[in-house]
């Protein structure tokens, strides 16, 4: 019924702007207008929208998942294995057949930021006037449902019970892969007793020391926690596909006052943006105020990064909270507030916390103690 109201949302906006078909190709664009998403996509799926149906196209050995996930009228499938050679054996065959049933010079709506530019030149040849509905997909992704919230309240619980688990074993010694695999074995404990036929997965990393919390997106290492170390850990979770997000900035035995008053600025500047972010504000609002908590201690050449992205169905989601985004935030928006600071020679220090806008403000999905106290081993 979601992905129903979905398609007739996207249809009415063909309508309005002359479009005859649509090609879907971003993996997360086509779970959210048909309800299946594949591991992999080195075998390219399609999903096309017209007036009247959604098809697919796939390779056959997505054929039995399609079939029993994906919100569809038609499949066209493709084949790899030599025993099928006398069938079908590439996407385009299907692409092309599909596509003769529309006039030369009809308008296609294609994600132009994602689609392949050999297809987008495929297109343009065989005459077709491309129009791009990218934009049009982040907005109704961009404002979650009841139901959408409430799986990420789960993966927001989750995400809270896996890096408190962590946390929990945070002392000089421990790995940072052994630290990770400690919340992941309870999330995964707690997942396979409570749920039941429910898709949970997770990602994770952990930054240690001054030079790696300084370049807090690396994966995590052997390089075990040392006295004086600044550690970023960064933890999602996803439930049906819907994902919380979960930071932390910890201190692990001597540190030195700096390293504190720093974790101290990164934990009010996020503070400030959490406070801020409600519906009716600019997203430029929320980035520019937590800067300025930096600016004025003096550490505005550290900030390298936007304060949020938003979240949902992948790891980052337009549209973002950056200074240059007059975006007006509406409820039911979903996004992390992390504002961060970087110095070398000292460390990085970010926390970051997923809030879902609410009718008068936000509310913060993920609840693990933020507050400095708690973040000193």
């Amino acid at each position: 019924m979601v992905v129903q109201k979905r398609i007739e949302d996207m249809r009415r906006y063909m309508d309005e702007i002359g479009v005859d078909l649509v090609i879907v190709w971003e993996p997360d664009n086509q779970f959210y207008l048909t309800g299946f998403r594949a591991i992999s996509y080195s075998r390219p799926i399609v999903t096309l929208i017209d007036g009247k149906e959604i098809q697919l196209i796939l390779p056959g050995l997505e054929e039995a998942h399609a079939a029993q996930m994906a919100k569809v009228d038609r499949t066209y499938v493709y084949y790899e294995q030599y025993g099928f050679r006398d069938r079908v054996l590439t996407y385009i065959d299907h692409l092309t057949q599909i596509l003769s049933t529309f006039p030369c010079g009809s308008k296609i709506g294609v994600e132009v930021g994602v689609l392949p530019a050999s297809i987008y030149m495929y297109l343009l040849e065989k005459g077709f006037v491309l129009v791009d509905i990218g934009e049009k997909v982040t907005k109704m992704r961009s404002i979650k449902d009841s139901h959408e919230i409430e799986l990420l309240k789960v993966a927001g619980n989750l995400s809270d019970l896996a890096i408190g688990e962590s946390l929990r074993h945070a002392r000089i010694g421990v790995s940072e892969l052994e630290f990770d695999s400690y919340g992941d074995r309870l999330l995964l404990e707690i997942a396979s007793q409570e749920y039941k036929d429910e898709l949970i997965g997770y990602a994770d990393w952990t930054c240690s020391g001054v030079v790696r919390s300084e370049m807090p997106h690396l994966y995590s290492s052997t390089r075990k926690f040392a006295d004086g170390d600044v550690v970023v850990h960064s933890r999602q979770v996803w439930f049906n596909n819907y994902r919380a997000e979960n930071e932390r900035t910890f201190l692990i035995g001597n540190v030195t006052e700096k390293q504190k008053d720093l974790l101290k600025l990164a934990i009010e500047a996020q503070q400030v943006g959490m406070e801020l972010i409600r519906p009716g504000i600019l997203a430029s609002d929320v980035d520019i105020a937590t800067f300025e908590v930096f600016r004025k201690a003096g550490y505005a050449d550290f900030v390298q990064h936007r304060v949020g992205h938003g979240l949902g169905l992948s790891e980052h989601e337009e549209p973002y909270l950056r200074f240059d985004n007059e975006l007006v935030l509406q409820e039911g928006m979903v996004y992390t507030i992390e504002p961060g600071i970087y110095v070398p020679g000292v460390g990085g220090f970010r926390h970051s916390d997923t809030v879902i806008l609410t009718e008068n403000g936000s509310r913060s999905i993920t609840e693990y103690p933020r507050d400095f106290e708690s973040m000193q081993f």
